[in-house]
């Protein structure tokens, strides 16, 4: 993908979002984000779209088996948790001291 139009996104590794799409779609339950992948537009969520990766015993990896982690899911399925009304909330972008900000669109509350 070219920087010249690379998007920006409101959401960042550590924030809290909820699922608002798909089969972990649950509004009330916020998840942390754990990484985020700009290029792809997708995110991966703590305990969202759990996989099973089967794999041979290696040097590493002595036992092999089964493992269950998580995959990436489009950024789009997650909305950014708005603590102070208890529901995902739209961000918007304010400049404060010189400096930009993100602010929820429910509250008014900013976003650390």
């Amino acid at each position: 993908m070219s920087n010249r139009f690379k998007p920006k996104f409101n959401i960042r590794k550590g924030d809290t979002v909820v699922v608002i799409a798909g089969a972990a779609k649950d509004n009330k339950k916020p998840r942390k984000v754990l990484e985020v992948f700009p290029d792809d537009a997708r995110i991966l969520v703590e305990g969202v779209n759990i996989v099973k990766k089967h794999t041979k015993p290696s040097a590493r990896n002595t036992k092999g088996g089964i493992i269950s982690k998580e995959a990436p899911i489009a950024i789009s399925n997650v909305m950014l948790w708005d603590a102070k009304s208890g529901a995902g909330s739209k961000v918007k972008r304010v400049r404060e001291n010189g400096k930009l900000v993100r602010v929820a669109k429910k509250s008014g509350e900013t976003i650390k």
